[in-house]
């Protein structure tokens, strides 16, 4: 149930910017972003250690950020065989768009120099939707669905906070401070504790991204505590 913005720019040769907050059960465990795939070089990432793929991933070089959300949705096929959504968000940096997945249901956020598209299936459909010049928020329903109560409580604040100045990301990590005088098992929340719906995934880290031709900055930092707030102090990986 993790909460991803992205603003596309109004003009050509200003970079997208995106915040993303990573939701998962705290006992699997994770490396931080950095180099781990030795066969991928030019790729960074938030690493699963459990199956070894990324929640984010990133070629800085090559200007493209991936980030993997997951959704509703089981394919029609026996368990042994539904595959792992890890080498989806690498495969994208990489140039390869998911086709015919053998997994659970996601939501593929793309950036690529200064557009930005959502790829979603539902273990059925797989669509992909260009994301308009705009600020937009992604969680475990449709894009922007104003139904989603974080979307509909946050998206307009997001919005409205300007991401210029260095550093840029300070007036959406001032929204996410304000989101949190909610209690994380709120819906409205975006740092959560989801065991209350049903999950065991609660918040644990977020990154953000400048995403332009040719070049993107991704960001990382960790919450102290799952579920719980405390000012973010984003760094590029070492």
């Amino acid at each position: 149930m993790c909460t991803v913005v992205i603003r596309v720019p109004e003009g050509t040769g200003e970079p997208v910017r995106m915040l993303a907050v990573r939701d998962e059960d705290p006992a699997r465990a994770w490396d931080p972003l950095g180099s781990w795939w030795p066969d991928r070089p030019g790729t960074v990432g938030v690493r699963d250690r459990l199956a070894g793929g990324a929640w984010l991933a990133a070629r800085p070089a090559d200007g493209r950020v991936a980030v993997i959300v997951n959704r509703a949705g089981e394919p029609d096929l026996p368990a042994e065989r539904i595959e792992s959504r890890g080498a989806i968000a690498l495969d994208a940096v990489a140039g390869r768009a998911p086709s015919g997945p053998r997994t659970r249901g996601f939501h593929l956020v793309e950036i690529d120099g200064g557009a930005a598209a959502v790829t979603t299936w539902d273990g059925a459909e797989l669509r992909r939707r260009a994301l308009a010049p705009g600020t937009h928020m992604v969680a475990h329903d449709e894009p922007d669905d104003p139904a989603t109560a974080r979307i509909a409580a946050w998206r307009d604040a997001f919005a409205d906070a300007a991401t210029e100045g260095e550093p840029w990301w300070d007036a959406w990590a001032g929204v996410l401070a304000r989101s949190a005088a909610l209690d994380p098992r709120d819906d409205r929340s975006i740092i959560r504790d989801n065991r209350p719906h049903g999950y065991p995934t609660m918040s644990l880290l977020a990154c953000v991204a400048s995403v332009a031709e040719g070049a993107a900055d991704v960001r990382y930092a960790e919450l102290a505590r799952p579920g719980a707030w405390n000012t973010l102090s984003f760094a590029a990986p070492a």
